[in-house]
């Protein structure tokens, strides 16, 4: 490993572990703050390097910080196209790749998992991981089905075998119990934000992540609803251990190459597929994928969206809360007044708090510009608007959002939506987004 100061390290490994919504907030106010620096002062060539720097760190902390590396990725669409532009590919890599396990210690797991006879299970064990994820890797093998053919032969399929890194999951929750002595300071950047609570549900969601055996009800969960299904599709789980997942191989083109270098009609098309499978998941599965980024999703040959990673999940079994698609329409019809009942009766706004209705209304507003019309297409140049909106201290929406807190039920719900826009944005998708809020958001009543 490079020899990184410790306090880089937990600097990096804090970071890593705020909810996305919030590491969100800080990438944009980041790109903001040294937009002149970069354009005037630092060359082409230094912001390469650094960029190539940041990659290497974040890739081989693993863990958190590489959860934070992902989030970068998915909001460099935020950031000014002068900063974006080194870093893109940089950081895009952590969706596909990190420094990978010794080979030694993948095969360690796979016997402490899978048994000492573990290479019976396969044919073929690829040690050469395909791809990492953020707290394990995976690898490509060819599975042992038992019994035989049609011909005679034996059994077999090509599955994706994701082993979680030993020491990952210790690193990260202590990450997370480090921040709960980090309140005064939320409170200062956010002073209407609770986080203590938020800080709980984060810890039970990143320990169900740690949890492949979990994971595996989840994908099965998922690969039943959408058993079939002409745009969306699930790979079979084949086997799970606590610390390794066998799932059906996923063959297709990652969605990180689709933006770097996909005509527009297959970036208009990932992204409908994208919002119809975060849309309609939790009225169909009861759950909602909630790790958006570039690297769980592949478009495949015949024209579906592949899904491969079901680690995080937020379990919805009453489908997505009516109140988000019912305040969604209240605020597209001007109804200032009833949005802010409905913020309030949700926990978003204090029970005491004065607030200014039509403030909040020229708030939300903005934000639901991509359902207001029947087709939207997200561009960088939309969210970089909206983050120089939201994050500028002279802007009337930062000192209105400084008022507004986030309840827990809604931090998973809050994570998916900013990091889909964030992947939307990175397509530049154009789709029919408010007709499918229609067909799977409960409470969203067509407007106008």
């Amino acid at each position: 490993m490079t020899d990184i100061p410790r306090r880089a390290v937990s600097r990096t490994a804090k970071l890593a572990a705020l909810p996305l919504g919030f590491a969100g907030r800080t990438v944009l106010g980041m790109g903001k703050r040294v937009t002149g620096l970069a354009s005037d002062v630092i060359s082409a060539e230094i912001q390469q390097r650094t960029a190539e720097q940041l990659f290497s760190v974040l890739g081989q902390l693993k863990g958190g910080a590489m959860k934070f590396g992902q989030a970068l990725s998915v909001f460099e669409a935020a950031l000014p196209e002068e900063i974006a532009a080194p870093y893109r590919q940089a950081l895009t890599k952590l969706q596909e790749a990190a420094p990978p396990l010794p080979v030694a210690s993948v095969h360690k797991v796979l016997t402490e998992q899978l048994g000492p006879d573990w290479r019976d299970r396969f044919v073929e064990f690829n040690d050469t991981p395909a791809a990492a994820a953020s707290i394990g890797q995976v690898h490509r093998a060819i599975w042992r089905d038992p019994g035989y053919g049609p011909s005679g032969e034996p059994k077999h399929r090509d599955v994706a075998v994701k082993i979680q890194y030993p020491g990952a999951g210790d690193a990260l929750l202590a990450d997370l119990k480090q921040l709960s002595r980090l309140g005064g300071m939320f409170r200062a950047i956010q002073p209407g934000l609770d986080v203590k609570p938020l800080l709980v549900e984060l810890r039970e969601r990143i320990t169900e992540e740690l949890d492949y055996e979990l994971e595996a009800e989840s994908q099965r969960a998922f690969a039943a609803a959408y058993a079939d299904d002409p745009d969306i599709f699930i790979p079979a789980v084949v086997s799970a251990a606590p610390r390794v997942l066998v799932t059906e191989w996923v063959e297709g083109t990652p969605l990180s190459e689709i933006i770097r270098e996909g005509t527009e009609e297959q970036r208009d098309e990932a992204g409908r597929l994208m919002a119809e499978l975060h849309l309609s998941a939790p009225m169909r599965a009861g759950l909602l994928h909630a790790d958006p980024h570039p690297g769980n999703f592949r478009l495949l040959p015949d024209g579906r969206l592949g899904v491969i990673d079901f680690g995080a999940v937020a379990r919805m079994p009453d489908g997505t809360p009516e109140p988000i698609g019912r305040l969604a329409s209240l605020a597209l019809r001007g109804e200032a007044d009833a949005v802010v009942a409905g913020l309030r009766s949700e926990g978003f706004v204090s029970g005491t708090e004065e607030i200014d209705a039509q403030a909040v209304l020229e708030y939300l507003q903005p934000m639901l510009e991509p359902v207001a019309a029947e087709e939207f297409r997200f561009t960088r140049a939309w969210l970089r608007g909206e983050a120089a909106r939201l994050a500028s201290p002279r802007s009337p929406a930062y000192q209105l959002g400084r008022q507004l807190n986030l309840p827990p039920s809604y931090l998973l719900i809050h994570r998916v939506t900013l990091g889909s826009i964030g992947v939307l944005c990175q397509l530049e998708a154009k789709a029919p987004y408010r007709r499918i809020l229609e067909r799977w958001l409960p409470g969203f009543a067509p407007v106008g």
